[in-house]
């Protein structure tokens, strides 16, 4: 995942999956689905259309040290 915006990990899927987007305002430890083929996790807020998937439960302070510094990697069970 890469750095993007200053509040979002942004990383591309192989494959456009089935989304539901709607308008929302997200909060750190957010994790959504962009336009059908990226997973983005926030460490910041933001407003747009997205696919909520899940959210991470750590706190602000917590997310910006993980996420705020270069890309990072992602891995989902």
């Amino acid at each position: 995942m890469s750095m993007y915006g200053g509040f979002e990990q942004v990383g591309d899927l192989s494959k456009s999956i089935i989304s539901d987007d709607r308008q929302t305002k997200t909060i750190p430890g957010d994790i959504v689905l962009y336009s059908s083929n990226q997973i983005v996790v926030f460490y910041g807020s933001n407003s747009w259309a997205y696919t909520k998937l899940g959210h991470i439960n750590l706190g602000k302070k917590e997310l910006r040290k993980l996420l705020s510094h270069g890309s990072v990697k992602l891995t989902l069970k």
